[in-house]
């Protein structure tokens, strides 16, 4: 009988990991200043549960605070039932924290400039929904249901979200008009990349390629000096115009870097080799292996 593996516990350990709480109210506390002091005075929306809250409040006037325990509710459970319920407990605590920010915390508006609104109160918010991403929840359920949602329909989880914030942006364009609805798009765009950073970091992990005739002096030099990981494919290189039949074996040395490092590897390489070919890639994620480099004593 095969075993299923499901998070099937709340990790108690994780849901009150001091490191963790911290990010969760930080988070949570930086939405509430973005809300109540740069985006709610002045009507201004951000993307997903938190714009809809936003937009239902100046619509109808209903308490900002219950709209966004009640919108996240289904996404709580959601989240309980795909993801797991560690994560459910903290998206909950983070959900309440910010609710009660809300409700409890007056904050005078900082500012009336549009521009301003849009670029701080973006940052603001992105910087506390990145930072409680990294407690282990989400302020917003927009994020569960394009999980959910990718797993039936195959579009991507920025195509769902971004589905979803159109249609909010093409409301608040009928109710407040197209310019300020632009303005919006610039909350959400500025709030989209400080998630991105706070979440990735200056530790943001990237894949250096290197193709190299000098290759055992560089595997020498990341693997010695660097205390980097390495793998090794091997590959073939030529295949130019001109000479397409001309081809020779060569070793494709792969290492993972954090952003920092990029620049200052690819000086040490083209010292080695200055006809080395190297490209970087992305990545999402990186676990085990050695992904730092070691420490050594001079």
């Amino acid at each position: 009988m095969t075993k299923k593996y499901k998070t099937d516990r709340v990790n108690w350990t994780n849901v009150w990991n001091l490191k963790n709480l911290l990010f969760i109210s930080a988070g949570a506390g930086l939405a509430v200043l973005a809300m109540k002091g740069f985006m709610i005075p002045n009507r201004f929306l951000d993307g997903g549960i938190t714009g809809i809250s936003i937009l239902l409040h100046e619509i109808f006037h209903f308490n900002i605070s219950i709209l966004v325990i009640v919108l996240n509710l289904g996404f709580i459970y959601l989240g309980y039932r795909k993801i797991g319920k560690t994560f459910a407990v903290q998206t909950t605590i983070a959900v309440l924290l910010l609710a009660a920010g809300l409700l409890f915390i007056d904050i005078d508006p900082i500012t009336k400039d549009k521009l301003l609104i849009a670029i701080f109160g973006g940052i603001l918010i992105g910087t506390g929904v990145g930072l409680v991403i990294r407690g282990g929840g989400v302020i917003d359920g927009a994020e569960v249901i394009a999980v959910f949602t990718r797993r039936k329909t195959g579009f991507s989880n920025s195509e769902i979200i971004m589905l979803i914030n159109c249609i909010i942006f093409a409301v608040a364009a009928l109710q407040f008009g197209i310019e300020t609805a632009m303005y919006y798009i610039i909350t959400y765009f500025t709030a989209t990349r400080a998630t991105n950073y706070v979440v990735d970091g200056i530790e943001e992990y990237t894949a250096m390629n290197i193709v190299s005739a000098r290759q055992e002096e560089i595997k020498d030099f990341l693997v010695n000096e660097l205390g980097k990981g390495i793998t090794v494919y091997k590959g073939e290189r030529g295949y130019l115009p001109g000479s397409f039949d001309i081809k020779t074996d060569c070793e494709i040395i792969v290492t993972i870097v954090t952003r920092l490092e990029i620049k200052q590897i690819q000086d040490s390489l083209m010292n080695i080799d200055p006809k080395a070919f190297v490209y970087v890639q992305s990545i999402k994620e990186a676990s085990g292996g050695i992904l730092k480099a070691k420490s050594h004593a001079h």
